[in-house]
């Protein structure tokens, strides 16, 4: 019995130990995250009790707590008042005290009573799961160890710090602090890795703090959602429901007038309109000024490249010297800078009527174009052509 019930290689017993957390990790992404914090995808009740369940086993996780703290992290991000902001705290504290500063804010009364709405208050959550939080984690210790002996004590020990290490530091630390940004989002939010499988897609971070209600985290070609994946599964089980992903752009390559359909679908996909304008246009005008710059300049190009794609509120007062420095020696440069914040304002006049914003959108397409930046002219042009509805398919014509 030492030895447990079965006796795998050390190499089968990875394998075990990876798959065990890797259902850890998906019932976080799915149950917790998606589920009940974002309310992007509906689960079969059966499926959402399997998960409460495994979490109970793995991780002492309470619903409530986990998802009001996130949902405030989200109300709050970069604040004073987020719970676990590497811009506030730190990212040497989030990293290592990531799991510390959850217990702290689940302690937090207001903030489970503010954002914890909707999640489990049944029998089995108010007698069981809630007050007897670690017992769960107990009875996994024990089960290891019947089955695989005195190392199940090891294999107990990794999913002990599976989520504290890889969700409480990894993705709350780096997914604020390294890595790459698809969408300028108002908030530190980087993608870690394009391929999300050992966090279940949770490595995706910006793509989610962009569209944190969508239930899919992936949102470019090269890059992959294990815990999408996972929901395609259910869904196709008729286990699980989608409320919501990504919104993909509509072009009609035949609509030449900015009207009113314009207005609405550049409003609905101003994230990637945006994207598109750092690739179709920061970028390749940056380039070209850059070859023209002389030696004693382009050392100042370097440092300051991000700087003319990045949210204005993310810019500290370093930077913006350095922006200023930037723009005030570069024409073209300044020219594609005001534009971005003048494109992105079209869209944040929220007080004035459709008609307002819909003129402010026409004079910047004017501005652009008489801009002299053959960039930023073609940018202005493809705009036209963005429509709410796809154009309706041709009739068949039967023989």
């Amino acid at each position: 019995m030492w030895n447990g019930f079965f006796e795998p290689s050390i190499w089968q017993l990875i394998l075990i130990t990876l798959a065990l957390t890797h259902v850890t990790i998906i019932s976080v992404t799915i149950y917790l995250h998606r589920h009940s914090a974002h309310r992007a995808l509906d689960l079969h009740p059966a499926v959402a009790h399997f998960f409460r369940f495994w979490l109970w086993l793995t991780t002492a996780t309470v619903t409530k707590e986990w998802t009001a703290i996130h949902r405030k992290h989200h109300a709050k991000c970069e604040t004073p008042e987020d719970p676990h902001s590497p811009v506030h705290y730190g990212i040497g504290k989030v990293l290592k005290e990531g799991a510390e500063l959850y217990r702290a804010e689940a302690a937090n009364q207001e903030t489970l009573d503010r954002y914890g709405a909707g999640t489990p208050d049944d029998w089995i959550e108010r007698k069981l799961y809630t007050p007897h939080t670690y017992v769960g984690i107990f009875i996994m210790l024990a089960i290891n160890i019947l089955c695989f002996g005195a190392i199940g004590i090891t294999v107990w020990a990794v999913q002990m710090i599976w989520i504290p290490f890889f969700a409480a530091g990894v993705i709350n630390g780096l997914g604020h602090f390294w890595g790459y940004r698809n969408f300028e989002s108002r908030d530190a939010s980087r993608n870690i890795s394009p391929i999300g499988i050992l966090i279940g897609g949770e490595e995706l971070h910006n793509n989610h703090h962009t569209y944190p209600n969508s239930a899919k985290l992936s949102v470019r070609r090269f890059e992959f959602d294990a815990g999408w994946f996972w929901i395609r599964v259910l869904a196709t089980l008729r286990l699980a429901k989608v409320n919501k992903v990504p919104p993909r752009p509509v072009l009609a390559a035949d609509k030449q007038t900015l009207d009113l359909d314009t207005l609405r679908a550049l409003m609905t996909h101003r994230f990637q309109v945006m994207a598109r304008y750092r690739r179709e246009v920061i970028t390749p005008v940056f380039q070209e000024e850059k070859q023209r710059a002389c030696d004693a300049t382009r050392n100042l190009f370097d440092r300051a490249r991000k700087l003319l794609h990045r949210d204005e509120t993310l810019i500290t007062e370093r930077h913006r010297a350095r922006l200023e420095r930037l723009t005030a020696e570069n024409q073209a440069l300044a020219t594609i800078y005001q534009q971005r914040l003048r494109l992105q304002e079209v869209w944040s006049r929220t007080s004035q009527s459709s008609a307002e914003m819909l003129e402010a959108l026409k004079q910047w397409c004017q501005e652009a174009e008489e801009s002299g930046i053959r960039a930023l002219q073609e940018f202005a042009a493809q705009l036209r052509a963005y429509t709410v509805q796809p154009a309706p398919a041709p009739a068949t014509v039967r023989v």
